[in-house]
């Protein structure tokens, strides 16, 4: 599969998470099996891109290309210049966030919102594919099936948006208004690659091997993109491109290997966040890892209390330890679609 220029290892995609794929966990899920990443959402606001906040999310330094950064806003001109300004610092890929169901973003008119008005949601893509043109960065798009259930306008849209130069859409299989309610469906996904000749990629409750080949036949997407379901279980893409290829299933991974993982994570996540900011945030992806184990809730709680990365990474290592010493490979995952993970995340796009 290609975007643009760009030739992918294979079709399972890391779904952007805003406050989830920095660049540590994009790389590690990349290490894993994930053939392409797409960064958290960056502003289009001029007056926030040297924002501490906006700077991380930018940050690529030692990522593999190609480099795919997602920008949000709801001015074209803006958007057209927030492509520019990563172009220049990285992006070989520009993605306009039409997906996004945050409160905090839709009440803006930005992420998913934009699909209520389809001539300025193809106004703004228009302008950023006219301003990536002249720099040969292909532009992709991600969006919901519509607004509402009584408004999935996401066929109409894709057809425009490729009429524009678009060179890729994502679909998630809900309505904003839905946000990660219900189930996702994915019979507008496969409307909408019926409807276009450029790449199509189904996105949506894809959380175990068995359902990204189900949701592959069903769609007939070209790619899968996954998101809650990498979340403490980075190597889902792994397992999904053994099962696909083979029909049989990995064993899961050691707890040894586990513990290697989450150390370099934190690791790796400290050293783009810093000591106060990196301890903090790193509890939500520590959460994530071991709530399916034995003791894991009694342990993020206990972690939740500590302030200093020495120690995060101490409990950690001794928690696994202890788990090793009882089993060797990590049990099956917990279902990643249930409320509470999604407390535990800020938003997805």
């Amino acid at each position: 599969m290609h975007i643009g220029p760009f030739a992918l290892a294979n079709s399972l995609f890391v779904a952007p998470m805003a406050g989830v794929t920095d660049r540590p966990f994009r790389q590690l899920c990349k290490r894993l099996g994930a053939g392409y990443a797409v960064s958290e959402m960056v502003t289009s606001r001029p007056d926030l891109w040297d924002t501490l906040k906006t700077s991380r999310r930018a940050n690529h330094a030692g990522e593999p290309g190609p480099i795919a950064v997602q920008i949000a806003g709801t001015e074209p001109r803006m958007m057209a210049d927030a492509a520019v300004y990563n172009i220049e610092r990285g992006a070989q890929i520009i993605d306009i966030n039409m997906g996004c169901p945050a409160k905090k973003v839709c009440n803006k008119w930005a992420g998913s919102a934009l699909m209520q008005d389809e001539t300025l949601a193809i106004s703004i893509v228009e302008a950023v594919v006219a301003a990536c043109a002249s720099h040969g960065v292909p532009v992709t798009l991600k969006m919901r099936t519509g607004w509402c259930q009584t408004h999935k306008n996401a066929v109409t849209l894709a057809r425009a948006f490729e009429g524009v130069g678009v060179q890729m859409l994502a679909v998630h299989g809900r309505t904003r208004e839905q946000g990660y309610k219900g189930q996702a469906e994915y019979e507008t996904i496969a409307a909408v690659k019926a409807a276009v000749q450029i790449p199509v990629v189904a996105n949506g409750d894809i959380t175990t091997p068995e359902k990204a080949r189900e949701v592959l036949q069903a769609t007939g997407a070209d790619a899968i993109m996954i998101g809650r379901a990498a979340q403490g279980q980075p190597w889902i893409f792994r397992e999904i491109a053994h099962f696909l290829s083979t029909g049989t299933h990995l064993a899961p991974p050691l707890v040894s290997e586990v513990k290697r993982l989450l150390v370099e994570h934190l690791h790796d996540h400290y050293s783009l966040y810093g000591e106060f900011i990196g301890v903090r945030s790193a509890r939500k992806h520590i959460g994530w890892y071991v709530r399916a184990l034995p003791g894991g809730e009694a342990f993020r709680a206990q972690m939740n209390t500590l302030e200093d990365s020495a120690a995060q990474v101490l409990a950690v290592e001794r928690f696994l330890d202890g788990l090793n010493a009882d089993m060797d490979r990590i049990p099956a995952p917990l279902d990643r679609t249930s409320t509470r993970d999604r407390d535990l995340m800020e938003f997805a796009a």
